[in-house]
């Protein structure tokens, strides 16, 4: 098999953020989302993967993964001059996917227990496809299916006004070499894309065999900033923490769900976890609390931070209240002014210098 990633896209809702980074490139838990699904597709056995990239944020991708040595997979990159639907990206990647089985996933995604098992039993089968599904509260924002009583699908809808069920299409999917048939038969959706829930009902229509997965644990999409906050909080739960030989630690209290990574260094402060600090981080006269994700070469200094994701390079310093519920970017920088804040919470994008007043 072989393994299809999708990271072009905007990522408009993670605005400002996302002006200056791929919204893949954002860590949950001091790892790039992206990274945590090819890892997730490596540790299923496959380790052959594309990547399709866009034009916008295309070379950090490939600047971030190299060749994906790294990680034990070799990656190719796929351009996709413009956003015309995932079915689109399909029907781009032919040359890279021949007629290989492949499994292909949302590069902003993370979900729960990894993907081995649906690759294994995709892999063992006669299946033409299998999709994974997940109940969802609010099923107009997904593509949706509706199940006939015997567990087969009966329809797919994009985005539906009124959703025939709340099992939503989570954006993992298998297909084996029918699925080029289905994209190249389909037309454009009102939106003018080809959407991968057309190509999916091809197949059903065309007889072929579409198997449903329902999914279990939690699933995020991290597309926007408190969904971001919450795949953070998730993963964070599941780390099995560790504190790094060179980590430095000085009067200060750091509970046993705090991951502390090489040349960090914690003095005069209390973290709480789960969290983590990343490499080569000063925390100092701070309070650091819950679902926190401090990533390498950053300052906290005489301030509290809670339940919120700061990334590199970036300084929050002497702050008169608790920050909380906030993505910090790149070399930004949050201090305070002369006047007392009465609260904070914010979504900050790379390069930035806030002032509190």
């Amino acid at each position: 098999m072989k393994g299809l990633i999708l990271s072009g896209g905007k990522g408009t809702r993670l605005y400002p953020l996302t002006y200056t980074l791929a919204k893949q490139l954002i860590p949950v838990a001091n790892k790039p989302v992206l990274v945590r699904v090819i890892e997730s597709i490596r540790d299923a056995g496959v380790h052959d993967i594309g990547v399709v990239i866009a034009p916008t944020t295309g070379q950090d991708i490939k600047t971030a993964l190299g060749d994906g040595s790294r990680w034990g997979v070799n990656l190719t990159y796929i351009m996709q001059p413009s956003p015309d639907g995932l079915a689109h990206a399909v029907k781009i990647s032919r040359d890279f996917l021949g007629d290989d089985r492949f499994v292909m996933f949302l590069g902003d995604n993370v979900i729960q227990g990894g993907i081995n098992r649906l690759i294994s039993d995709f892999a063992g089968s006669g299946w033409n496809s299998q999709i994974v599904l997940k109940e969802v509260e609010n099923p107009r924002q997904y593509g949706v299916a509706k199940l006939r009583a015997d567990g087969t699908i009966e329809c797919l809808i994009e985005k539906p006004a009124d959703p025939p069920s709340n099992l939503a299409l989570v954006g993992i999917y298998m297909f084996d070499a029918t699925i080029w048939e289905a994209v190249n038969t389909i037309q454009p959706s009102r939106r003018g894309e080809l959407e991968i829930t057309d190509a999916i009902q091809w197949l059903i229509d065309a007889g072929r065999t579409v198997y449903p997965h329902v999914h279990q644990g939690w699933w995020i999409d991290t597309g926007k900033p408190m969904d971001m906050l919450e795949a953070n909080g998730l993963v964070l739960e599941e780390l099995t923490p560790t504190i790094a030989a060179d980590a430095v630690i000085e009067n200060s209290q750091v509970d046993r769900r705090v991951t502390v990574e090489k040349g960090a260094r914690i003095i005069n402060s209390t973290v709480r976890g789960p969290a983590i600090i990343g490499e080569n981080t000063v925390i100092e006269n701070s309070y650091v609390g819950p679902f926190t994700s401090i990533y390498h070469h950053v300052t906290i200094q005489n301030c509290e931070i809670e339940r919120s994701i700061v990334l590199e390079h970036s300084a929050v310093r002497d702050l008169d209240v608790r920050l909380q519920d906030s993505l910090i970017g790149r070399y930004a920088t949050v201090c305070r002014n002369d006047e007392r804040p009465k609260a904070m919470k914010m979504n900050l994008g790379d390069h930035s210098t806030l002032w509190t007043v």
